[in-house]
């Protein structure tokens, strides 16, 4: 990763919040190294106190080519709301950014969540890049670490067998990335456990041995391995799958609201999808005049025929 560059980004971006800004955390392919390229953003996750005073601090310093008032509408609307910063026209870079605030952070992580929108990103690695004050330093800190003891109570139902921790996290990535649409070949789910395993072991096994001492959980042998105490109730195995049917239509739709607050989308989408399809993408006029309209084809297309594997030549 370019640590720099991230660092750099985040720090550009609380100056021209304006003291609206609580906390900026690094997470994606810039984090955990999976192939990122120069053309790639960096992936930040940002704390607002409000969305309106965040967007309007934006919008003052230039970097907003948005309404205050849309912005703000939206950001209520499939949270959070996702933007393009790039400062000094991008020449030092791009970030992608999903604007949050405490309030909706809190219910995203905690125990009823809508979507695993943010959920599954911020059970994987993260970087705290920089916090407000030690109040928020710790108030993140623990809403992380209880999101990650929390993952057992969704997962058990996809458990099969004993597990340990990274075996958790790498069923918890397969689990989540079907539950987006995503243009990565069929192993990005296993590539990005590969470059967080240390992680997952670290961060799970607490939750692991926690639920082994209320006894939903049996030891397996002597190494911490666990299976599950008795077989998961019929309606949480169905309340969970239609969770995660609800996170995925959920997930699709923001695709539609990233158009509207992501500028320059277009050029995004395609640079990520040439990115890990290895394939060139060349569209027609039609497409990037009218790319709501003309592009579903496409979009199907490259779902339908995207790799098992990536290459990697």
């Amino acid at each position: 990763m370019n640590q720099p560059v991230a660092d750099a980004l985040a720090a550009e971006l609380v100056r021209a919040g304006a003291g609206s800004v609580q906390a900026v955390l690094l997470y994606g392919s810039h984090l955990l190294r999976t192939a990122p390229d120069r053309h790639s953003a960096v992936d930040l996750v940002v704390v607002v106190d409000r969305y309106a005073t965040f967007y309007r601090a934006l919008r003052a310093a230039g970097e907003l080519p948005r309404p205050v008032w849309l912005m703000a509408a939206l950001a209520r609307v499939l949270p959070p709301n996702v933007i393009a910063f790039a400062p000094d026209e991008g020449r030092s870079g791009i970030a992608k950014c999903l604007i949050v605030s405490p309030e909706h952070l809190e219910r995203a992580l905690g125990p009823e969540p809508p979507d695993h929108f943010l959920l599954g990103r911020l059970v994987q690695k993260v970087r705290v890049v920089w916090t407000r004050d030690g109040r928020v330093a710790s108030w993140l800190g623990t809403l992380l670490a209880e999101a990650r003891a929390g993952v057992l109570e969704w997962m058990a139902p996809y458990m099969e067998g004993p597990f340990d921790a990274e075996q958790l996290g790498a069923r918890l990535l397969e689990v989540c990335y079907g539950g987006e649409l995503r243009p990565e070949a069929g192993d990005r789910a296993q590539r990005i456990f590969e470059a967080q395993a240390d992680h997952f072991g670290a961060v799970l096994a607490p939750g692991l041995e926690r639920r082994a001492r209320e006894g939903a959980l049996e030891p397996v042998g002597d190494v911490p391995r666990y299976r599950l105490a008795g077989p998961i109730p019929r309606h949480v195995r169905a309340r969970w799958r239609r969770h995660f049917r609800k996170s995925k239509a959920r997930a699709t739709a923001r695709w539609l609201k990233h158009t509207i607050t992501f500028a320059n989308w277009l050029p995004y989408v395609v640079r990520k999808v040439e990115r890990h399809t290895g394939k060139p993408v060349h569209l027609t006029t039609l497409e990037r005049r009218l790319p709501l309209v003309f592009l579903w084809p496409r979009a199907i297309r490259v779902l339908l025929t995207r790799p098992a594997t990536r290459d990697h030549r």
